[in-house]
């Protein structure tokens, strides 16, 4: 059960509650009613090395088909030898970095080594599996969309955890707290890693070999681990290092630092022909400007790894409410304008008017909106963005730009096709926490 209040304004009525989804309907005589109800969301298309070009005749066959997927190279995308050859040095470096942790510990005392005892389940497993369980309750449905992001800032969020472990010697009396937050902080970082290395394993595997490639995939971890340890090792038996906190510590960020580095790289090398937001406003903006589409390799290569969407331009706000929408505006008049502009698609698109110096884009998707939906809404907001002010009245550069869409799309997902874009699989979702249903007007 949910609360709910009824505002009745002109033919307008709002049936607002808590607890649900909000969706809206709205009938052919510009009436909007607004109610709750329960969606099941459905699923939605989700510096080159040049080294994948080489055949690796020169690697022994036994070793071939020891570290690499049976079938290679076909078996296999074309940047997977790139990304596995710049993981290997990411990985041994990760794990010099866990081995002078490790050692940093000796730093800490007896009564450290106590503390760590009694409160082994509670810092570690207890709070790592709160963590996990956070990532991947709220997190879950974003791995799909931006592995690449989200595979660079669970390497971040790792090396936060490993400082506070850097600290614990420092601050023997604030053990507890900084033991607890640093595997907190690793337990989100592996939350994070986990499931978007699985869909970047899924990329590589072409020839539905998922098994394989994982199973590779943990021969070259086993030994860039084998290869970390021993240098960690070697590192902590140097005297210079392993009787001196500030120099260990030094070797241990620097290392770190060089770790983050490859891992970088390695996700630089990706070539996702799937159709993110991120990659969708690259290939619309081109679109728009030049009537033309960036290769797979090129519009990978200017994918923005670490910058969040919010601070892209244009800035595209999705799933508004109606009301923010119309903005105080007569409810009547506006509905009936953008039932008429937005009757051939599957959601509505305004611009801001609140921010001039930025443009700012508001979409609401209507029930049935699919994630080719999402993709002309792209398209449209980049035309207004290029074309914006040509006209002072809205409702005109709104029109005009559905015109254009309308032109011009289908050309742009013939180019797409053309360039090896995979335009069946979108990885765009919809929205589904709120959605607009037109219903028929009554007889």
């Amino acid at each position: 059960m949910y609360s709910q209040r009824q505002i009745q304004d002109d033919s307008v009525e709002l049936v607002v509650g808590a607890l649900h989804p909000l969706m809206y309907v709205i009938d052919k005589d510009s009436e909007m009613k607004m109610f709750l109800e329960e969606h099941v969301p459905t699923k939605t298309g989700s510096q080159d090395l040049d080294i994948s070009n080489m055949e690796l005749s020169w690697l022994p066959k036994v070793i071939k088909d020891f570290v690499l997927p049976s079938g290679y190279p076909d078996t296999v995308s074309d940047d997977y030898v790139d990304y596995m050859l710049l993981q290997f040095p990411t990985n041994v470096t990760g794990w010099i970095c866990h081995t002078l942790a490790v050692g940093v510990g000796s730093f800490s005392g007896t009564s450290a080594a106590a503390s760590a005892a009694a409160i082994r389940w509670v810092s570690k497993d207890g709070i790592g599996a709160l963590g996990r369980f956070f990532i991947g309750g709220r997190f879950g449905n974003l791995f799909d969309d931006d592995p690449k992001q989200w595979r660079m800032y669970a390497d971040f969020v790792g090396s936060a955890g490993s400082i506070f472990d850097l600290c614990t010697p420092l601050y023997p009396s604030y053990f507890l707290p900084l033991a607890s937050l640093g595997n907190l902080a690793k337990a989100v970082a592996r939350g994070l890693k986990d499931p978007s290395f699985r869909v970047i394993q899924n990329h590589f595997a072409i020839a539905g070999n998922l098994g394989d490639v994982a199973a590779k995939e943990e021969v070259w971890e086993v030994a860039a681990e084998l290869l970390g340890l021993s240098l960690g090792i070697l590192a902590l038996d140097t005297p210079g290092i392993s009787k001196s906190y500030p120099t260990l510590a030094l070797t241990w960020l620097s290392v770190r630092i060089l770790h983050l580095w490859f891992r970088y790289q390695s996700l630089s090398v990706l070539q996702f022909n799937t159709i993110n937001l991120k990659r969708a406003r690259i290939l619309v903006n081109s679109h728009v400007l030049h009537c033309t589409v960036p290769g797979i390799n090129e519009c990978n290569r200017m994918e923005s790894i670490l910058l969040w969407q919010r601070f892209l331009r244009p800035r595209i706000i999705f799933e508004v409410s109606l009301e923010e929408m119309i903005n105080g505006r007569k409810y009547r008049s506006m509905i009936k304008q953008l039932l008429h502009l937005y009757k051939d698609e599957k959601y509505f698109l305004v611009v801001n008017q609140q921010n001039p110096t930025d443009i700012q884009v508001f979409v609401s998707f209507k029930e049935g909106a699919t994630s080719l939906s999402v993709f002309r809404s792209v398209w449209q907001t980049y035309w207004l963005y290029q074309n914006w002010g040509w006209s002072e009245n809205i409702f005109d550069q709104l029109e005009q730009s559905l015109v254009e869409l309308k032109d011009r799309f289908p050309d742009l997902l013939q180019q797409l096709t053309d360039a090896g874009w995979d335009t069946n699989n979108l990885s765009l979702k919809v929205p589904k926490e709120m959605s607009i249903k037109e219903l028929p007007a009554p007889s």
